[in-house]
């Protein structure tokens, strides 16, 4: 198993994310996440469990996508869980996560939704 570069800091595991995203590396984006770890993605379902999350990033980044990094807003933290966003770059909703502290001082998402949009009135 390849060695990856923990999150010290809830807000690292963006920046670890676009990086890993980039380089086409599936295995080290899932390893952002928990062993039961939820991500709603695709859109309107969810996906399950650090497996099934590498299986999908396998094929979204099939595709070669480009990310770009996005400024975090302010991180809210209590105790050893921490609420993480970023406002995408399109100005299209928001993006929000929640990450636990391991036993190790390091930090991993536990829910991820990375896309939603404000309600239409």
């Amino acid at each position: 198993m390849t060695e990856y570069e923990k999150a010290w800091r809830p807000e690292d595991i963006t920046r670890l994310f676009v990086e890993r995203s980039n380089a086409g590396d599936a295995e080290g984006v899932a390893a952002l996440y928990e062993e039961d770890a939820v991500l709603a993605y695709p859109p309107g379902s969810q996906t399950v469990g650090r497996e099934a999350i590498r299986a999908l990033w396998e094929k979204v980044l099939a595709n070669r996508p480009r990310f770009e990094p996005e400024e975090p807003l302010p991180t809210l933290v209590h105790e050893d869980i921490a609420l993480t966003s970023t406002p995408p770059k399109d100005g299209a909703g928001a993006r929000a996560q929640i990450v636990r502290r391991q036993p190790d001082g390091s930090w991993l998402r536990l829910i991820d939704q990375p896309e939603f949009a404000p309600p239409t009135r």
